[in-house]
């Protein structure tokens, strides 16, 4: 029977390098925006929390049916209604004599009770979670830990939503009050726990976030999601042969709108970052040069072959410009890595303005700084 288990906990470790990378994204995203920065005790529970889901899930579904086209359970319901009907089954199938504590180690030979003991086992870590990282109170913790043993169960019994014809496990009540008692457990387990591992709420007591430096990591994130919204309005543009269409989007994005926010663009805002001048408020001339530099000088080579790409008229002017778009990006890139390694160098549009990136301070983290 331990292979059983055995399966779907190492077919989640394997597929979990996947899911870690698809969860990163979101992960930073939120990490930055609510906390400011990434703090690496917090993503290792985050991470390890992800693990667990993904181990309880396996374990609730796998293994499938060969076929999706499977046939209907050897059963006469596919719910099964009577409470603590697992006790009826251990007592039925159990060797253990009361009178002959000699013949108690049976009962870890025996499907009934060890199925008892991983239903409950397999939510322990979830009512953990609930309470020492979520700093839930019990009443969440119970209706959470139901609401997913519920998942679970539903999961089950509808074929993993109408994917497979027939339902090939049993929804169990018993299996619902058995998971809601692990998360109960996992939930009193934590208290203690609590003692000896670091506060979750206490954190980023004695961070100052006006000292942290802005990742390049953060900035490219924020660079992504400014131009995830800029690129269908340049489409748009395009598609209405708006004269300097481009020049006109990168003024009215770059310049005027971190001008008129205190330095922030939607994916600076999202990051937790604004620029800054000197240590204040960004004038248009700063910006229009940090941002003349990058989109024009550097930017606006790529432009310049998008559009003529149109005209094949001209092949030594797509040529010219081709090899212009190589060697400046092959500069850009150079320096980029210069600064990357080195955290002293600034790069050459940030010189040239005198702008910076800094965390932005939401209220709560200015009334702690004070």
């Amino acid at each position: 029977m331990l292979d059983f288990y055995l399966y779907p906990v190492s077919y989640a470790f394997t597929t979990f390098p996947i899911a870690a990378v698809v969860f990163t994204l979101p992960f930073l995203v939120v990490q930055y925006h609510r906390h400011g920065y990434i703090h690496k005790y917090r993503a290792l529970l985050l991470y390890l929390f992800l693990l667990y889901l993904m181990n309880a899930f396996y374990l609730i579904l796998l293994p499938l049916p060969s076929s999706v086209h499977n046939a209907p359970p050897a059963a006469e319901s596919y719910v099964q209604w009577i409470p603590f009907q697992f006790l009826a089954d251990i007592a039925r199938e159990t060797g253990v004599r009361l009178a002959h504590p000699s013949t108690y180690p049976l009962l870890l030979q025996e499907r009934a009770f060890l199925q008892a003991v991983f239903n409950v086992l397999l939510t322990v870590p979830f009512g953990l979670f609930l309470r020492y990282y979520f700093r839930r109170s019990w009443l969440p913790c119970l209706l959470a830990s139901l609401g997913l043993s519920l998942c679970f169960e539903v999961t089950q019994v509808t074929g993993i939503y109408g994917i497979f014809d027939y339902p090939y496990r049993l929804f169990d009540v018993d299996d619902l009050m058995l998971n809601t008692a692990g998360g109960m457990l996992g939930y009193l387990i934590a208290a203690w726990l609590s003692l000896h591992l670091p506060r979750i709420d206490r954190l980023d007591a004695s961070v100052d976030l006006s000292k942290k430096r802005v990742t390049y990591t953060r900035r490219g994130l924020a660079f992504l999601f400014d131009w995830a919204l800029l690129l269908p309005a340049a489409a748009v543009l395009a598609a209405l042969r708006v004269p300097f269409a481009y020049v006109w989007l990168i003024a009215a994005y770059f310049i005027a709108l971190p001008y008129a926010t205190n330095g922030q663009t939607f994916g600076k805002w999202l990051l937790r970052v604004r620029l800054r001048e000197a240590g204040g408020r960004p004038s248009i001339r700063a910006l229009a040069i940090r941002y003349g530099l990058l989109y024009l000088a550097v930017g606006g080579p790529h432009v310049l072959l998008l559009a003529t790409a149109r005209h094949a008229s001209v092949p030594l002017l797509g040529l010219f410009l081709a090899m212009t778009v190589f060697a400046v990006d092959a500069v850009f890139a150079i320096h980029l890595l210069r600064c990357v390694f080195n955290r002293e160098r600034k790069l050459f549009y940030e010189t040239r303005s005198g702008t910076a990136h800094v965390i932005s301070m939401n209220r709560r983290d200015a009334a702690e700084a004070e």
